[in-house]
């Protein structure tokens, strides 16, 4: 009986993070931007949160190590769900400020000077080919 209990509070842990780990890359992202200095200090901690679960391992304590190791993942993962925001910069919605379609050419469809295209073409590929001899 007492290497069932363990190993059922074992994957019960593992299940929980795995599904911290599922939400935080499946939800959808935080509508507000996280600034960069917190991000790194909440990874910060979850780091810290690694070391002390490697202390706690080494001292010979493994219910301290994993909650501490659990902790430490459930804040990268909530780091990673944060990292996801739109960043400062980016407009609101997540849509571009500018239409990335060309303009229409006046006449419709633009005229292509072929002629120069394969001159053009040909003194390229001819300083192409000298410059890599």
């Amino acid at each position: 009986m007492q290497v069932v209990v363990p190993l059922v509070e074992n994957s019960s842990v593992a299940l929980a993070l795995i599904a911290a780990i599922v939400i935080s890359a499946s939800v959808r992202a935080p509508r507000r931007h996280v600034p960069t200095p917190e991000l790194r200090r909440l990874l910060i901690a979850a780091l810290t949160l690694y070391a002390v679960g490697g202390v706690a391992i080494v001292d010979g304590h493994p219910t301290p190590a994993v909650a501490a190791f659990a902790a430490g993942v459930i804040a990268s993962a909530f780091a990673a769900w944060l990292s996801r925001g739109p960043d400062q910069d980016e407009p609101p919605g997540g849509w571009e400020p500018f239409d990335r379609t060309p303009p229409p050419h006046p006449d419709g469809v633009p005229e292509i000077d072929w002629a120069r295209f394969e001159r053009e073409l040909r003194d390229w590929a001819r300083r192409h080919e000298q410059a890599h001899r």
